[in-house]
């Protein structure tokens, strides 16, 4: 039987509901709390917030071991199908099932975009672990893609909400971002925890040692993404009470493609890699660094482009609403995969 997850990552769904239940409640018995926010504000820039973003980023990145990117890309092979299946396969499968869902809704499908090109960095190594992947692979994918999202992500951004829907010819896609915008908010949510996360590890490993790093400080940093997770929906929730009663059938609007996307995604990749010949374990590993998502970085850049009140921040919000308990149970199709295709 598969390793079972942490009390804390098991019931995140559980965590995510009771956070909008929070900040629907504070709204409805606060109705100033706009205010306060506001009052909180630098320009368009929610001060409290934007600390909880970059905050919500620096563990996953503080996780990330930049030092095996060399060893990475000595095997050619499977660090050529993890970039096809992350940042061409994966980035286009998104773009289709949103377009094909959400046409007539054009912020809650760029929101769907901007999930889909954030490839992910932070559960992948939970759902690695607990699929008895290959964890010196995963964690080369991951070094991997958190490069290429520093210098890949405005620009996909850009191309697949400003340029590819005109020429699809969705008239009704009215959405437009400005390049600048992304890059900056990639710069500030993105860049500035990668930095910190990066600086911290060399720092820390070079005067406690990788051991104390990885079994004291990683544990007691890790749970600050799902406090800072947590405070974003709860703030954006409380701000939210005029248009509640919408919201269930929006949470299945953008749940169904999602669900899609991550069981097609894993398949996909799952039996590519098994047809080239990939062992599970490293399989595993490009599996699901392919199937899941940054759905912190989605977030940060949906509040700080679009606005904390914006339907595509509401989608980034669904997304781990989503991803954990289907990417629970494409961990249990993983073992039964192995059972069955590796004997």
């Amino acid at each position: 039987m598969p390793p079972k997850l942490k009390f804390i990552d098991r019931f995140l769904t559980l965590w995510i509901f009771l956070a909008m239940a929070v900040g629907i409640g504070l709204g409805y018995l606060f109705p100033g709390i706009s205010g306060v926010t506001d009052a909180l504000s630098v320009g368009s820039t929610n001060v409290p917030l934007a600390i909880g973003l970059m905050l919500m980023m620096y563990p996953p990145l503080a996780k990330v071991d930049y030092s095996v990117l060399p060893r990475a890309f000595k095997d050619k092979k499977v660090i050529g199908i993890s970039l096809l299946l992350n940042w061409v396969i994966g980035t286009v499968l998104m773009f289709g099932l949103a377009v094909l869902f959400l046409r007539h809704e054009p912020d809650y499908m760029s929101g769907l975009i901007l999930i889909g090109l954030a490839r992910c960095i932070a559960m992948v190594i939970v759902w690695s672990d607990l699929a008895k992947a290959n964890r010196e692979y995963t964690a080369m994918l991951v070094a991997l893609n958190s490069v290429f999202q520093m210098l890949a992500y405005s620009f996909l951004v850009w191309l697949f909400i400003n340029v590819l829907p005109g020429q699809l010819g969705l008239a009704n896609f009215n959405v437009s971002v400005s390049m600048i915008d992304v890059t900056e908010s990639v710069l500030i949510y993105l860049g500035i925890p990668f930095l910190a996360g990066f600086v911290s590890r060399y720092a820390l490993v070079r005067s406690k040692g990788m051991d104390w790093y990885n079994r004291k400080f990683i544990p007691a940093i890790s749970p600050i993404t799902l406090y800072a997770l947590l405070f974003t929906i709860v703030l954006m929730f409380s701000l939210k009470g005029d248009t509640i009663v919408a919201l269930p059938m929006d949470v299945v609007k953008v749940a169904i493609p999602l669900i899609i996307y991550f069981v097609l995604m894993f398949f996909v990749s799952f039996f590519m890699n098994k047809w080239l010949k990939i062992p599970y374990d490293k399989n595993a590993s490009i599996a699901f660094t392919a199937t899941g998502n940054n759905f912190e970085l989605a977030i940060a850049v949906a509040i700080a482009v679009f606005g904390i009140h914006s339907p595509q921040a509401f989608v980034g919000v669904i997304g781990p609403l989503v991803e954990v308990p289907v990417l629970i149970l494409l961990v249990r199709a993983s073992w039964w995969l192995k059972k069955r295709c590796y004997g």
